[in-house]
């Protein structure tokens, strides 16, 4: 199977039956991959007695414990062929997982993500307010969900503007110079949720702010500490709507470990797996 096949059709395209066909012949001969090219993996899999032949569909290959990432070097490709290293945003004193990344994985990565986004707001590239500041993707080699995120989107943007300076504090010229020029059109604001509330609502809702109803408001991460703050997704929306007008609010849900295939919010507020990855209850016994 040819990993396009799944690039030739709409991201949310295939019905249960068809998408459970592709994803299990791509993800078990992708477990073959890791089992032949990383002796941890394949040490994890023999101790839990794998047998490829029971596998009839992708739920019954193991699930892998995702805090392994943070105590051991899990890696597939040679070291010199490490294009990237990410890293989880682990908080203060907790270990963080470690990715690493190949080219052609990175590329596959921004390209699946692309083909997600364009079916909320279309092919067409659009210039992009970035909430955060450009040292957040200075350290190309090791950096965090938040530098992925932005990299990925480089290839839709039209323009990339960062609206924060490096003391985290909101560049005003540099916004108000972006929206003089791009916004009376459809343009994308992105940012981690906790990013766009600390370093740009608050900023706004203190001092001027601005009409962004033209905006389409990308999100995510970061929910956490907005729940530690009692700041619900219904009130978000609804302070960023009445205070800089935004109408257009897109969420999504992603891992370091699986960068790329978001989750993302419909209109109804419920977040969709695409036809690259599913999510899969399970029961610890």
């Amino acid at each position: 199977m040819n990993i396009n096949t799944f690039f030739d059709q709409l991201p949310y395209a295939w019905d249960r039956e068809e998408k459970e066909k592709h994803l299990t012949a791509e993800l078990t001969a992708l477990t073959e991959h890791h089992r032949q090219n990383c002796p941890a993996y394949a040490a994890f899999l023999h101790g839990i007695g794998y047998n490829p032949e029971a596998v009839l569909c992708y739920r019954d290959i193991p699930f892998f414990p995702v805090r392994l990432f943070k105590e051991r070097k899990l890696c597939s490709v040679p070291d010199e062929e490490v294009f990237k290293v990410m890293t989880s945003s682990g908080t203060s004193g907790q270990s963080v997982s470690k990715i690493y990344v190949d080219q052609e994985t990175a590329m596959l990565q921004q390209k699946t993500m692309i083909h997600i986004l364009n079916d909320f707001w279309g092919k067409k590239r659009l210039p992009m307010l970035i909430i955060d500041s450009p040292k957040v993707v200075k350290d190309r080699s090791l950096f965090s969900a938040r530098g992925a995120a932005v990299i990925g989107l480089t290839m839709m943007a039209r323009r990339m503007v960062y609206a924060l300076n490096e003391d985290m504090t909101l560049n005003r010229e540099a916004v108000e110079e972006f929206l003089e020029k791009y916004g009376d059109a459809p343009f994308v604001i992105f940012g981690f949720t906790f990013m766009v509330w600390e370093h740009f609502y608050k900023e706004m809702r203190d001092g001027k702010s601005y009409d962004l109803k033209n905006a389409w408001l990308f999100t995510g991460g970061g929910w956490k500490k907005l729940e530690d703050e009692k700041v619900s997704r219904e009130e978000f929306k609804r302070l960023l709507g009445e205070t800089a007008g935004i109408e257009h609010f897109l969420d999504h849900y992603g891992m370091v470990e699986q960068t790329g295939c978001i989750y993302a919010e419909c209109e109804y507020g419920h977040l969709h797996a695409s036809i690259f990855s599913d999510v899969i209850p399970r029961r610890p016994d």
